[in-house]
């Protein structure tokens, strides 16, 4: 996608704060941070919302969410715990069009959400 932000960030078009990247995934530091340690953790591949993937991203999934865990361990919040959080589509609080989970974390966060 031309216009993406995330495939922009994700081919090195736009820096980022990366913290954890294999072949198939960036994770990177929010420049809107709302917890001490706010990550984005994204497929290089465009896929639009996680409503929007299909059995044949399963597998880039999987990596996703363990790059995210990998971040997590990385920043020192995994033995107190995190949040990962897909927002989809309008309602659901999705603002960038490119399927990516938040990692949160560094304090205790409360439930529910919002």
């Amino acid at each position: 996608m031309n216009d993406c932000i995330f495939c922009k960030i994700a081919a090195g078009q736009i820096p980022s704060n990366k913290v954890v990247e294999t072949d198939d995934v960036l994770v990177f530091w929010d420049i809107r941070p709302t917890t001490p340690v706010h990550c984005l953790a994204i497929p290089k591949k465009h896929i639009a919302s996680l409503d929007a993937a299909g059995p044949e991203d399963a597998g880039l999934l999987g990596s996703l969410a363990l790059a995210a865990a990998e971040a997590a361990r990385q920043l020192g919040i995994a033995e107190s715990g995190y949040r990962l959080v897909a927002n989809t589509n309008r309602d659901g609080g999705q603002e960038v069009f490119h399927i990516h989970f938040h990692l949160l974390g560094g304090r205790k966060l409360g439930w529910p959400p919002g």
